[in-house]
Order: C-alpha cells, then structure tokens, then sequence
C-alpha cells in the first residue's frame, strides 16, 4: 500500500510498564527510553491509501485517522504496537481489522485546518460497535520551523520506527514493514479539551502535559504482514 499522512500530530506521556504489559502479548518487548515506556495519541489525516500504482478512490483513500499506540521489540527489532486506530471510513477499518490484524474502530471524525495561523481541529468519536467508548477534541499546530531528530534523542526514538506488530484472533503474531523518508517534524502546541482514548484501556495519562510534535506530511509505503 501507499498512503500519505497530514496534518499529524504526536502526543505523548510517560507511563509505567505495568500499565502497559497487559495489553501486548508477551513474545513482544516492551520498548523504553533510558528506563522509561511511551504512551502516544496521534490524531492525523490519511490521503492518497490505495495499492502502489494504482489511482485514487474518493470513498476509500481520503479520511481521518487517530491512534493510540506503544513501542515494542521482537527479537530487537523496534517497531509499534496499537492499542486502537479510529477512522472515519467504514469500508476502510473493515480492510484493515481483516488484512492487517489492527484494533481499528469506526468513529465520526472531523479534521480541518486553519490558514493563518495553521492549526488543525480536530474531532472524533468512537462509534464501532460493542466497543468501549473513546472521545478526542483539540486543537493543535507547529511552533517552530522543520527540524529532523537527532539519532539518540527521545524525539528520534519515538518517531523513526519503520515497522508495526500485529496479533489476529488465534493468536498469531505479524511484522508489516513500513517505510518513509525522516520525519519532517517540528514542536507543536495543542489543548485537548476532551482525551479519553486511552481510558477503556484502564491506563491514566498523567496529569503532566504530553511531549508534543507536529508533521505538515509525509508519504509512505507498507509491506504486507508477515508471520512471526
């Protein structure tokens, strides 16, 4: 697949490793930084999903995405671990819970940005059913010019990681390989007014305000799953 994503916005908290462990099966590591485990919620915009070399389609390629995700290892390859992925195209979560084994949810979303000065608001609901609640507002955008992260940093260890883990219902654990160029990020500003998509996980965000990072774009190409 290739995909381009906009308008994204990380956020991110420090949380305990206990909190986490539950949720992640354990063949997988919990990944830290200096000692310490990454919670993030990332509200952005998806344009251009299709198959590589294949054109557009309006009703599928173009929607409002936000995830919640954590940092892993296998066998020391680090890559990402989704707690829940809301999208606002039903057609579009259906293909993923079946093609990439991901905890996707319909939700009615929102996405729009301003001019002058560029921020995005942003609005989701979680509206998938049986599944627990979950409700995102904000507001976000970029403070600085673009800067790429460091290797070693905290900001390059968060978001330079070109793979994602996967787990279908019998048990069976998938890598998909991902890949883009560094990205472009920049610090960012945001209040979120409403933030309860962590809060059917049983995990608290602490009361400290999140590590925050904006990107204007970035295009990118997924591999299909592979087995573990």
């Amino acid at each position: 697949m290739q995909q381009t994503w906009e308008q994204l916005l990380f956020a991110h908290w420090p949380v305990p490793i206990a909190a986490l462990r539950q949720h992640i099966p354990e063949p997988l590591e919990i990944d830290t930084f200096e000692g310490q485990a990454w919670i993030g919620v990332v509200p952005f915009y998806m344009s251009h999903v299709k198959p590589r070399f294949s054109p557009s389609v309006p009703a599928l390629s173009f929607f409002p995405e936000l995830n919640v995700r954590t940092y892993v290892r296998h066998q020391g390859k680090p890559g990402v671990w989704f707690f829940s992925l809301e999208a606002g195209n039903p057609i579009a979560v259906e293909i993923a819970r079946r093609g990439f084994h991901l905890p996707y949810f319909n939700a009615e979303m929102r996405c729009h940005q301003t001019a002058n000065p560029r921020r995005t608001r942003y609005y989701s609901v979680r509206t998938h059913a049986h599944a627990p609640p979950a409700r995102f507002e904000g507001e976000y955008g970029p403070t600085a010019d673009v800067q790429l992260a460091q290797k070693g940093s905290l900001d390059h260890w968060l978001t330079e990681r070109y793979a994602l883990y996967s787990q279908n219902k019998a048990g069976q654990l998938y890598c998909g390989e991902i890949h883009h160029g560094p990205w472009p990020l920049q610090t960012a500003q945001a209040e979120l007014s409403i933030n309860t998509m962590t809060t059917g996980l049983g995990i608290d965000l602490p009361a400290t305000p999140p590590l925050l990072h904006y990107a204007e774009r970035i295009a990118v190409v997924v591999w299909p799953l592979k087995a573990l």
